[in-house]
């Protein structure tokens, strides 16, 4: 087991010595994609269903089952509350996606974004020890165009199934109706990863970099490249969280976002979008030179790079700038190359580089926090309370340029996260439970603790079997060959 293990830190060791720092860069990508596809195709996947619950013997079926379990029925139809605590929903979330932005690969099809969204689920399970289900829809209408309002239904339908929902991977300007809706309307928490995990983990790392820099986020210049569900949610987050919207500039497709954008105005589908016209760039600035001349961030969330964001713009920046790069699979300028033009901290969404901005250390244990207080839903304070416990867990165990947020392989960072988020939804007065941050914190651990103890023990009895001889070779030497095409 142990030549299975995946040091990425270490994996540009295995290509050649002749090899670009750029052709690193894309063999490892490359490498990436071609372990996946061949794990999924040998596991089948990689979630299933298992009971939670003992078959001593046959008659136990009608304890499960009927008809014993009618008293469980009645019981919720007598008090639906009591369908949290009765069966698994209390610590269940659908994972609903339509499929339409699958990463940086655009619309998949719906059964297309199935690889993420039981990704999506494995790691709400072994880092938060909350269990998911991946709902991919079609949310096409006759007229062939995705249809919001079919994602909306379907989510109110199917809430009386799960603790919350998390939503993924809707195209925009879809994902802000359906996201603002459904966090009014259904009776659980209703979360968009895309945008609100997104902000906040980029928030996170946005703290500890200004930190390091010696620079204050409400005297920070901040220039925002991509204007998606993403970036305007975290523009939305920094600008709530004490940054000055008047020293904010955000770049789309068609230039700058200010109060003359009367594109963005007449459509109101985009109506995020135009709050913030109507806040940042208050001296209108177009050209991307201008904004960047000493902008002291730049987080960047648009296409796949790597040359979407100029070496010469970064250049351009202020002192010990900061640069978040974070378009997958591929961002927009390489930590390198952003190093080489001038960049102090840079980050990515990406485990193979330092400093990952990566959704994975915050839906699981804001997930599990919201869940453990019967949150109705998840406020935008609760976001930027989950940002702050990341913040404050890698400053206490010690930051750097290269090291501003938590990883993955931090198991306490979890458990400390849900009791955060659990304590903020009680302040906002959104939660049902109300409980102490140590009661909050013990659950979380012990849940967390019994899924990866479970994925362990079964694994080393041969239940999860060992992949095929030579699985990560094979890889590396795809990605070496193609590299060299």
């Amino acid at each position: 087991m142990e030549k299975l293990k995946l040091d990425l830190s270490n994996l540009r060791k295995a290509f050649p010595d002749d090899f670009t720092q750029e052709q690193i860069a894309k063999a490892q990508t490359v490498f990436l994609k071609k372990l996946a596809e061949t794990a999924h195709k040998f596991y089948g996947g990689k979630i299933e269903t298992v009971p939670k619950a003992p078959v001593y013997g046959f008659n136990w079926f009608n304890v499960w089952y009927t008809p014993g379990v009618s008293k469980v029925s009645t019981t919720i139809r007598d008090n639906n509350n009591a369908s949290l605590e009765l069966s698994n929903r209390g610590n269940l979330v659908a994972v609903v996606s339509d499929s339409t932005r699958v990463l940086g690969d655009g619309d998949c099809t719906p059964p297309g974004g199935l690889g993420v969204m039981e990704g999506k689920a494995f790691l709400m399970k072994y880092l938060g020890g909350v269990d998911g289900v991946a709902l991919c829809v079609d949310s096409r209408g006759k007229d062939g165009k995705n249809d919001p309002e079919k994602i909306i239904e379907f989510v109110k339908m199917c809430q009386h199934s799960f603790g919350a929902i998390n939503l993924e991977d809707i195209s925009q300007p879809n994902c802000f109706r359906v996201l603002d809706v459904l966090r009014e309307e259904c009776e659980i928490p209703v979360w968009h990863d895309d945008a609100q995990g997104t902000a906040c983990v980029t928030l996170a790392g946005l703290i500890n970099a200004l930190k390091i820099a010696g620079k204050k986020i409400g005297e920070a210049k901040i220039v925002l490249i991509g204007a998606g569900a993403s970036n305007t949610t975290i523009a939305r987050l920094i600008i709530t969280d004490g940054g000055d919207p008047k020293k904010i500039i955000i770049f789309d497709s068609k230039g700058t976002l200010h109060s003359g954008r009367t594109d963005i105005q007449k459509d109101t589908r985009y109506y995020r979008k135009w709050e913030l016209c109507e806040q940042t760039n208050p001296n209108k600035i177009e050209k991307i030179e201008d904004a960047m001349k000493d902008a002291d961030v730049l987080i960047a969330l648009s296409k796949p790079g790597p040359d979407e964001v100029k070496p010469a713009w970064v250049s351009l920046m202020a002192n010990k700038s900061i640069v978040f790069a974070c378009a997958n699979p591929v961002p927009e300028i390489y930590p390198y190359a952003a190093k080489e033009a001038g960049a102090y901290i840079v980050a990515t969404g990406r485990g193979d580089f330092p400093n990952q901005v990566n959704n994975s250390i915050g839906f699981p244990g804001i997930l599990k926090g919201a869940l453990l207080v019967r949150a109705s839903k998840i406020t935008d304070n609760m976001a930027i309370a989950a940002a702050h416990s990341l913040a404050n867990y890698a400053e206490k165990r010690g930051i750097n340029a290269e090291n501003i947020v938590p990883t993955m392989d931090e198991a306490d960072v979890f458990p400390v996260e849900a009791a955060d988020v659990a304590m903020q939804a009680i302040k906002d007065g959104v939660a049902r439970v109300k409980m102490t941050w140590q009661e909050a914190y013990d659950i979380a651990k012990r849940d967390i603790e019994h899924a990866r103890s479970m994925t362990k023990m079964v694994t080393e009895q041969g239940f999860i079997k060992e992949p095929p001889a030579g699985l990560l070779e094979e890889a590396i030497q795809f990605a070496i060959h193609e590299v060299k095409k």
